[in-house]
């Protein structure tokens, strides 16, 4: 662009200073001040005026420049012959033309109508991406002609394509999952696009879709509801899992109180165990030491817990001799002598004689 406003600058200059030559000329002549040869003088002037004004049309136009992001297709005569790169070059315009497509990424707003798959409608709003390929600027230039007819027919497809895949899909469903649905969609362009039209397909997002305000709110009524009915499930399914719990641990204390009475039952049986394995013991003694023949035999007990364990169980050999009335009584005498406080009887003097009064022996039982 600067090389043809400093070639159109300086062939205007021409023709200024041609011009004002032309005036100067034709002002001395009306004065009849010639100086030196006029006609040479004039014709100069003229001369500088044409040249100036010819390449002024000619070589300003011719200067070509090519912006950075872009290429151009070169036609000669209407016949593609060359495609140039970013830079500046001179080709006579009259006869060479420069068509300029934007190899940057082109970014396309896209706002349709379309209809479910249970017909509602829905207003859509997309954005397409794509890259023209360089290397097939003259096929765009040849089947198309131009940029933007190639960016219509993408557009295009990028509609038909979208419509075709919501249809697929009932409205609540596409409420529920509008913002997964745009890697469908463009997936679904992506692969009608592919190698057809020259470009690189980048990306295609759906930015919004809209349904009537009557359907968002009756979807927006059932959800709610939904909601609602979830909400009391929980609710009930937390009553439930508060009265599980509740009822276990009424089980659990409830087993505690058994095992705690079971535990004081068999505390009692075992002490009730050991005071007669005790007696037993104590009679087998004193049977022993009043003569009595006393049998032994170890045997094998299983208690409660299923623990086994070896008890040596006595056998006392009654006869006519040996009755066990004086065991019995031996007993009380030792049961007497546990429980006696180291203190004498008391003796009381009566008119029938003495009275002995022995300490009480404690019940035990």
């Amino acid at each position: 662009m600067i090389y043809t406003f400093l070639t159109a600058a300086v062939f205007i200059i021409m023709i200024i200073v041609g011009g004002a030559l032309v005036g100067f000329n034709i002002y001395r002549n009306y004065r009849k001040r010639p100086v030196g040869n006029s006609k040479v003088l004039s014709s100069v002037s003229l001369g500088l005026v044409a040249v100036g004004t010819l390449l002024l049309i000619l070589i300003p136009g011719s200067f070509h420049t090519v912006e950075a992001g872009n290429v151009a297709v070169v036609k000669e005569m209407g016949v593609i012959t060359d495609v140039e790169e970013p830079g500046t070059y001179f080709d006579f315009y009259l006869t060479r033309r420069y068509e300029v497509y934007d190899a940057k990424v082109q970014q396309v707003e896209i706002d349709m109508d379309a209809y479910t798959s249970d017909a509602q409608s829905m207003d859509i709003s997309m954005t397409v991406q794509f890259q023209i390929r360089k290397d097939n600027v003259k096929e765009i230039a040849v089947n198309y002609g131009g940029l933007g007819a190639l960016t219509n027919k993408i557009q295009s497809v990028a509609i038909e394509r979208t419509k075709a895949t919501l249809s697929q899909y009932q409205a609540e469903k596409l409420i529920e999952e509008r913002n997964t649905i745009s890697p469908t969609v463009e997936k679904e362009i992506s692969l009608a696009i592919s190698d057809k039209y020259y470009v690189t397909f980048n990306s295609a997002v759906l930015t919004d879709i809209t349904f009537s305000e009557a359907f968002e709110a009756a979807v927006e009524a059932k959800m709610m509801a939904q909601q609602e009915k979830l909400q009391a499930q929980y609710e009930n399914e937390k009553k439930k899992e508060q009265a599980e719990t509740a009822l276990y641990v009424a089980e659990q204390e409830a087993k505690a109180l058994v095992a705690k009475a079971q535990a004081e039952a068999d505390a009692q049986v075992a002490a009730a165990k050991a005071e007669a394995r005790a007696i037993t013991l104590k009679s087998v003694e004193i049977a022993r030491m009043l003569g009595y023949t006393v049998n032994s035999e170890i045997t094998t007990e299983t208690d409660i817990d299923g623990t086994e364990t070896s008890v040596t169980v006595y056998e006392i050999v009654y006869d006519e001799i040996h009755t066990g009335a004086d065991i019995a009584e031996y007993m009380k005498y030792v049961e007497y002598l546990s429980a006696w406080d180291g203190k004498l009887p008391q003796v009381v003097a009566g008119e029938n004689g003495f009275m002995i009064t022995l300490p009480a022996v404690p019940d035990n039982g």
